[in-house]
């Protein structure tokens, strides 16, 4: 069986992690949220009493912090920080921010790269993160820029809260959206953005069905699976 990467990049809030969950058990890849492990450092300096957003908080913490993934017989990629599972600790609002901060500093990304194009090169990986496609797999056989309206991604954020027994003003939640929106995409370092060879799907208009329907098309049209 031909060996391959799919890469799935992409705004917060697009549905990435789901939707490529969803494609990873259905051709039986690996699938890797890369948003989760930007969380967990986001985590582990938050919790020292670092400021994420400060360069030298974050490269005094990260020779204390190591991080492993496993998957359960569920497909969900647990994430351990320091032997600790975090996967659910890695899901609290302020933590997206951590993630977003860290993510700008070019020695975490080049800290967490291996780790990422390790897992691609051992197995057939569906990945999603900002700079899949563009930075830390450039030759996946496949890749898709998932996106959706503003509007939209806060709207599915507040159902997700509001779901969980929490009370979530929507627009607030729009407002950190566009904030992160705006700090992913003029970052100095691996910046959002489509990569020229990727494939555009707004799912604005799609339920989680039709999104997942979408981008099993273009798969199928690239790949053949």
């Amino acid at each position: 069986m031909k060996h391959y990467n799919i890469a799935i990049d992409g705004p917060a809030g697009a549905g990435k992690s789901s939707l490529a969950k969803a494609l990873a058990a259905q051709l039986g890849a690996m699938y890797v949220d890369t948003g989760a492990i930007y969380r967990t450092v986001g985590l582990y300096v938050a919790r020292q009493g670092g400021d994420c957003g400060k360069r030298e908080d974050v490269l005094s913490k990260l020779p204390d912090i190591h991080i492993t993934l496993d998957h359960g017989p569920d497909g969900l990629q647990r994430m351990y920080l320091n032997g600790e599972d975090v996967t659910q600790a890695i899901r609290e609002n302020a933590v997206s921010r951590y993630a977003s901060q860290v993510s700008a500093i070019p020695e975490v990304r080049a800290f967490l790269l291996d780790i990422q194009r390790g897992l691609a090169a051992e197995h057939n990986v569906v990945m999603d993160g900002r700079d899949i496609g563009t930075v830390v797999l450039p030759e996946a056989e496949v890749k898709v820029f998932l996106t959706a309206s503003v509007e939209q991604r806060a709207l599915r954020r507040w159902k997700e809260l509001s779901a969980k027994g929490e009370s979530p003003d929507l627009a607030t939640i729009q407002a950190e959206i566009t904030q992160r929106d705006y700090d992913d995409s003029h970052r100095a370092a691996a910046p959002l953005r489509q990569a020229q060879d990727a494939v555009l799907l707004d799912t604005s208009a799609l339920n989680v069905e039709e999104s997942l329907a979408a981008l099993q098309a273009i798969v199928k049209e690239r790949i053949g699976r």
